[in-house]
């Protein structure tokens, strides 16, 4: 088997594929989630895309198309399986990190594909840790002492549910009063 300077190039434009798609899932995803059933996935996933790309841009084949069938078989496989929304998105990155890395073949600069990647990776590291760390969770609850709705109340409302939840709510917003009980959504630091 012979070097081709078209094989040199898939395999280095692969392990710098791979290598961005590790840090992003190893290094930014991995380390506040330890959630390992999605590590494979990702990995699979951004190694098939990447080779998906890469052949068919090669190929006289409307990308379009081809993207568009691996979204039904994309879309069969986790049909069933419910993905929380974070996970879906990592996998969204890393089938957009293998597209990008696949099909920029001579039109792309490596300039231009390094600034992307790292784009990409900037974004999804200063979300995670900065910006995400600044949200406020939310959490509806059903709260059943009614004397502490009334405005004047408030400031007694929010001691007890902290007391109740052991969270340190910011605020809280009351959604639904019954005769008994009040749905409450109480909002915190995570």
């Amino acid at each position: 088997m012979e070097l081709t300077p078209e094989l040199i190039n898939l395999a280095a434009r692969f392990v710098f594929n791979i290598s961005v798609a590790y840090v992003i899932i190893m290094l930014i995803y991995h380390r506040d989630h330890q959630n390992n059933a999605f590590v494979f996935t990702y990995f699979m996933f951004n190694a098939l895309i990447f080779f998906f790309a890469f052949i068919l841009g090669n190929m006289d084949i409307n990308i379009g198309f081809a993207f568009g069938l691996f979204a039904v078989f994309a879309i069969l496989r986790y049909r069933t399986d419910p993905i929380p929304i974070k996970e879906m998105t990592y996998l969204f990155i890393v089938i957009t990190i293998g597209v990008i890395n696949g099909i920029s073949l001579n039109e792309v600069s490596h300039l231009e594909l390094i600034f992307t990647n790292t784009m990409l990776v900037l974004m999804t590291y200063i979300l995670e840790n900065y910006w995400q760390n600044n949200l406020l969770a939310r959490r509806t609850i059903e709260y059943d002492v009614l004397e502490n709705i009334k405005p004047e109340n408030h400031k007694n409302l929010l001691l007890d549910l902290e007391e109740k939840t052991g969270l340190s709510i910011q605020y809280f917003k009351i959604r639904r009063v019954y005769l008994d009980r009040v749905n409450i959504s109480i909002y915190f630091k995570n």
